[in-house]
C-alpha cells in the first residue's frame, strides 16, 4: 500500500501559503496532493543572514522601495539531504542575479550573498529616480512529505520555490520538485523511476493527460495546442494517486494559467515505472 504524510512546520506552511496565493492570482495549480501522517523526517526553514549593501539601504531607504530579498534554507535532521536542497537554493539563487559576468559555478552561500549583491545593485540601474517599485527574489524549500513504498522503503518528497521581479506586469515564479531516498542517502530522479526504453509510453500518457488539461480550460484542443503545444517534462513527484508533472509558467499555456499539474495515475503506469515505485495491488 502506498501512503502519504506531511510534516510541514509553520513557518514552511506560511511560505507555502504566499506561493499558494501567488499561483490563484495566476490562476496556477500547484496542489501536491498528499494527506497528513507523521513522519521521522524533522523539516524547517531558516533565513539566509543577508544584509542590504550600505549604498543601497542609503538609496532606498528613503524612498521605501528597497529591493525584497527573501531566501530560505532547509534545515532538517538529514545533513546529506540539507547539503543536495541548499545547493540548489544556492545554485538557483546565482543564476537569478542580473549580471553580464558569466555565472560562477560555485553554490556555496558566500557565491549565493554575492550574486544577490549583485541583483539589488542592478534595480538602481534600471530605473529612474522616479520610479518606486522594487526588485523581488524570493526562494523557499518547502517539505511535502513521504510516500512509503509497497516494500515498506519511504521516500521523502520536496518542493523549491522561487519568485523573480525585476519590473514589466508580472514576476517570474519557478518551482521544481525533488525526491530522496533515505535509505540510501540519494536524491532520486525521474530516470531512475522509469523501466527502461519506456519514455516513449510515458510521454503518450502525460499528452492524454494535457489533453484533459486542456478540455478544462479550452473547448477547442486542436487551436489551443497550435498555440500552445505539449512538451515532455522531468519535473515529476509521487503522490498517493499517481505521478505529478509541474510545468512551469509559459511552458503549455499563458501566465494566467499559473504553473500546470498534470496527473497519470498509477493504473496506467504498470510497466512503465519500477515496480518498487509501484503501489501494491
Amino acid at each position: 500500500m502506498l501512503t502519504h504524510s506531511s510534516a510541514t512546520d509553520n513557518e514552511a506552511k506560511s511560505s507555502y501559503l504566499q506561493r499558494c496565493l501567488l499561483a490563484l492570482a495566476t490562476g496556477g495549480l500547484l496542489s501536491a496532493g498528499l494527506t497528513a501522517n507523521a513522519s521521522t523526517l524533522i523539516s524547517s526553514t531558516e533565513y539566509l543572514d543577508y544584509e542590504l549593501p550600505k549604498e543601497i539601504q542609503e538609496r532606498c531607504y528613503e524612498k521605501a522601495n528597497c529591493p525584497e530579498i527573501e531566501v530560505k534554507y532547509l534545515n532538517t535532521n538529514q545533513n546529506w539531504l540539507n547539503d543536495i536542497v541548499n545547493k540548489r537554493v544556492n545554485n538557483i539563487v546565482i543564476n537569478s542575479k542580473m549580471s553580464e559576468s558569466p555565472v560562477d559555478k560555485s553554490t556555496d552561500q558566500k557565491t549565493a550573498k554575492a550574486a544577490i549583491d549583485d541583483f539589488v545593485k542592478s534595480q538602481f540601474m534600471d530605473m529612474t529616480e522616479q520610479v518606486r517599485w522594487s526588485y523581488s527574489l524570493m526562494v523557499t524549500p518547502e517539505y511535502l512529505g513521504h510516500v512509503k513504498l509497497s516494500q515498506g522503503e519511504d521516500l521523502e518528497l520536496f518542493e523549491i520555490s522561487s519568485y523573480v521581479f525585476t519590473g514589466g506586469a508580472h514576476g517570474m515564479p519557478f518551482s521544481e520538485y525533488l525526491i530522496f531516498d533515505p535509505a540510501n542517502e540519494q536524491q532520486v530522479t525521474f530516470n531512475d523511476m522509469l523501466k527502461p526504453d519506456q519514455q516513449s509510453r510515458f510521454n503518450a500518457l502525460a499528452y492524454d493527460a494535457y489533453k484533459s488539461w486542456v478540455k478544462s480550460i479550452d473547448e477547442d484542443i486542436e487551436s489551443y495546442e497550435q498555440n500552445w503545444p505539449f512538451v515532455t517534462n522531468d519535473n515529476v513527484s509521487l503522490t498517493d494517486k499517481g505521478v505529478n508533472i509541474l510545468y512551469q509558467p509559459y511552458a503549455i499555456g499563458p501566465y494566467a494559467y499559473g504553473m500546470p499539474v498534470l496527473t497519470i495515475p498509477y493504473n496506467k503506469l504498470d510497466g512503465i515505472l519500477k515496480p518498487r515505485f509501484m503501489p501494491s495491488p
